[in-house]
């Protein structure tokens, strides 16, 4: 579905991503693992067209997007969840979803619909009146993964979705990312939570200074989990 072939991004003078490459298969979750710094977020703003000095190759379903802006990119199916979650505080739960659709082209995948919504995320239907300012951090990440899936979505590109929240939380989150693969959609997920990773991804890439030096299966992972742990600093 995704193919990354080189690319580099730079922030001046800094270099930020140096010569990755890797893919994602339909269907699959797959998380990008690093320290603070190792270019995780970089990557996926290069991946939604949003961070500009940058060269290397994206194909996404057999076509090769790197020079469409992001929301052609939106249009074909990739959707981006940030680590700030992007939520309208003033705008009422129900007034984020319903927000005009992104135009599609023919083929692409429909539109999660609102009911279909709130029976992925009741707490939603709950606070459906309530404006964004007076959501919990785990609504409102809720609330960015729902409206993503709003505009038909085929991939999602999620950056730190787990960070901030309660245990709890970051359980219900797993499930829902767990319903949202089931469902057909592919993840590309950001995440420090290595034990959390775990539990809902296929595949694991860990960067360190821009680069992909490791690509690990869940087997590897949770045997090799304190090492890991050691590693992130956490």
């Amino acid at each position: 579905m995704l193919r990354i072939d080189g690319l580099s991004a730079w922030y001046g003078e800094a270099q930020a991503l140096r010569e990755v490459s890797l893919r994602v298969d339909e269907g699959e979750i797959v998380t990008l693992v690093g320290r603070n710094g190792a270019g995780k977020t970089t990557l996926l703003r290069c991946l939604m067209g949003l961070h500009k000095d940058a060269k290397g190759t994206i194909e996404f379903l057999g076509e090769d997007i790197t020079a469409l802006g992001p929301h052609k990119r939106a249009r074909r199916g990739l959707g981006y969840v940030p680590d700030d979650r992007g939520v309208f505080a003033t705008l009422s739960v129900e007034e984020n979803l319903t927000l005009p659709p992104v135009a599609r082209p023919d083929g692409a995948a429909e539109p999660w619909p609102l009911e279909r919504v709130y029976e992925t995320f009741p707490r939603l239907r709950e606070r459906r009146r309530f404006p964004g300012t007076k959501l919990s951090g785990g609504e409102q990440q809720m609330l960015a993964l729902a409206r993503v899936l709003r505009t038909g979505a085929r991939l999602l590109l999620c950056d730190e979705p787990t960070e901030g929240l309660s245990p709890l939380i970051v359980q219900q989150i797993g499930a829902i990312l767990r319903e949202v693969k089931a469902a057909g959609v592919t993840v590309l997920l950001i995440e420090q939570n290595v034990h959390f990773a775990a539990t809902v991804a296929d595949r694991h890439h860990l960067l360190a200074e821009g680069r992909v030096v490791e690509s690990l299966d869940n087997d590897e992972v949770l045997a090799r989990e304190g090492e890991l742990l050691d590693y992130l600093g956490i």
